[in-house]
């Protein structure tokens, strides 16, 4: 007698279920008459399926909600031939095509066809707005938001949940951090939320995100953490927690929360090759936010430590050079004179290890550690200097208005007297034709590379480069360069630093050493 083919099967549902756990346990799953054989396994693993997932986020949202506002901006336009702003809709709106076709059908300037331009390019033609999202942080009527999303504005409004319109003021704002804090006025008694602490949030945490995505008003998405320490590249504080909860053009400037209903982060960029969420968004950390917002309250701008140090990375090869296991810390390539960090014995070529009391691994670390330093605050710091660990103490100054940066860009051949080469380089002393040629002042000494070869590899300067020490010796001559070299072959050294200033900025560059 035949037997119904799942005769002597779970119910498909349940088999489905025992599936999804199994390969997450990595157990192996076979198809067809077999089932799985590790009942209690598969019961396991639907149990983790489940763990720590909220059933509902709609407690949540009802509970953080009505202090997340949308914030509106206005500004005066200027005319922009052939690139006319839409108004009241940021760009990528559903509503975006409603009023261009409505401008292809009656014209630009309300004519059918088009019309003819009556104004000239550059004058005024009202008003064009921008739309984005903040939060109530104090029930004083403090409204968090990005910085981008109020730049430029003549007035600011903030929409609450119940729809109320309050006119907003700006107390402040931090183009670094890309945070702006506002202040409005209610009759009535604000809802206000608080911050969470983002150095606690782990990668694979749940998170929900509040914003007015499109201008379409209060909306709610969640999913999880995906990553921590972001660096992309809008500011000399990146730090993002980056998260896959759908974050959209006007979700700027709005919260995400962790399940208590702590703020851990600002959402402020997406990246997307087409405009829209693909999942990668990305968060200012609350710890970071909460700093800033609170100098902003009480100061109206942010005051940051300043060590006066210019710092490099730490590579695997820098790291060989200068004796160090393992490629962390901040290598300091230029002391600004008269600084914190020249007046605590801060030399060039120093790796700072720790600052604080707490470990540098990259230059992120030391960056925002210097920064949330107050004036006039004392720091120890940890450094390696020729191979041995020293603590200097530095006294923190406040981060001065405007720091002059060298930008001077040189070519052409340096002279070829005194000629050397060494590990592929050809070097030249540098003389006043050479210093001219090269945009450089009397204060810069060192070799000038003239020339690299071909046949040397992938070499870490490049002709122009004026090499200012080896290791820890200064060279004015090609001899001492070629000296230096063969002496570090010698002691049994695989790379060397080189200390090369290039167009007026000092850096640290590793040599590789060897036969060639």
């Amino acid at each position: 007698m035949s037997t119904p083919a799942n005769a002597g099967r779970a119910p498909r549902s349940s088999r489905v279920r025992r599936t999804i756990a199994a390969v997450l346990l990595g157990t192996t799953v076979l198809t067809g008459p077999f089932l799985i054989a590790n009942h209690a396994t598969a019961a396991a693993a639907e149990s983790v399926l489940t763990q720590g997932t909220p059933g509902s986020f709609a407690d949540l949202a009802a509970k953080v909600s009505p202090a997340v506002v949308n914030v509106s901006t206005t500004q005066q336009a200027k005319a922009e031939r052939g690139n006319p702003r839409l108004p009241g809709f940021p760009p990528g709106s559903p509503f975006e095509e409603f009023f261009r076709q409505f401008q292809d059908q009656f014209g630009q300037n309300g004519g059918p066809g088009g019309g003819s331009d009556d104004e000239s390019e550059g004058q005024p033609r009202g008003k064009v707005g921008s739309l984005g999202s903040g939060f109530i942080i104090d029930a004083a009527g403090y409204v968090v938001t990005n910085n981008h999303v109020i730049d430029g504005a003549d007035e600011i409004k903030v929409t609450l949940q119940d729809g109320t319109e309050l006119p907003a003021t700006l107390v402040g704002r931090d183009a670094k951090t890309d945070i702006a804090l506002l202040k409005v006025k209610s009759d009535k008694a604000l809802p206000a939320l608080d911050w969470g602490d983002s150095d606690a949030a782990r990668v694979g945490d749940w998170v929900m995100a509040v914003g007015n995505p499109f201008g379409l008003g209060g909306t709610v998405t969640k999913g999880i953490i995906s990553a921590r320490g972001r660096d992309i590249h809008s500011g000399p504080y990146d730090d993002y927690l980056q998260l896959d909860a759908a974050i959209n053009r006007g979700n700027s400037g709005g919260p995400t929360f962790t399940l208590d209903g702590r703020v851990i982060g600002i959402n402020t960029a997406i990246y997307s090759p087409n405009g829209g969420s693909v999942g990668i968004g990305f968060a200012i950390p609350s710890n970071i936010a909460k700093q800033v917002v609170a100098q902003l309250k009480e100061n109206g701008r942010v005051e940051r430590g300043w060590l006066g140090v210019k710092i490099q990375e730490i590579s695997p090869e820098i790291a060989e050079s200068v004796g160090l296991s393992q490629p962390k810390g901040a290598l300091v390539a230029e002391v600004t004179p008269d600084s914190p960090a020249a007046k605590a014995g801060v030399r060039q070529g120093d790796v700072i290890l720790a600052y604080g009391g707490k470990p540098v691994n990259t230059l992120r670390d030391l960056t925002r550690r210097v920064a949330d330093t107050k004036a006039g605050d004392t720091v120890d710091m940890t450094v390696v200097r020729k191979g041995k660990e020293t603590t200097l103490t530095a006294h923190i100054a406040p981060l001065p208005a405007e720091q002059r940066m060298a930008a001077a860009e040189g070519t052409g051949p340096a002279t070829e007297s005194a000629v050397e080469t060494v590990k592929g380089l050809k070097l030249a002393p540098l003389d006043g034709a050479a210093r001219s040629r090269l945009g450089l002042g009397e204060g810069v000494k060192g070799v000038v590379v003239t020339s690299v070869s071909p046949q040397a590899g992938d070499l870490p300067v490049r002709p122009g480069d004026v090499i200012v020490k080896v290791g820890d010796h200064s060279v004015t001559s090609p001899a001492e360069v070629t000296k230096s070299l063969h002496e570090a072959e010698k002691d049994g050294r695989k790379a060397v630093l080189l200390l090369v200033n290039r167009g007026g900025n000092e850096s640290f560059v590793p040599l590789k050493l060897g036969k060639a």
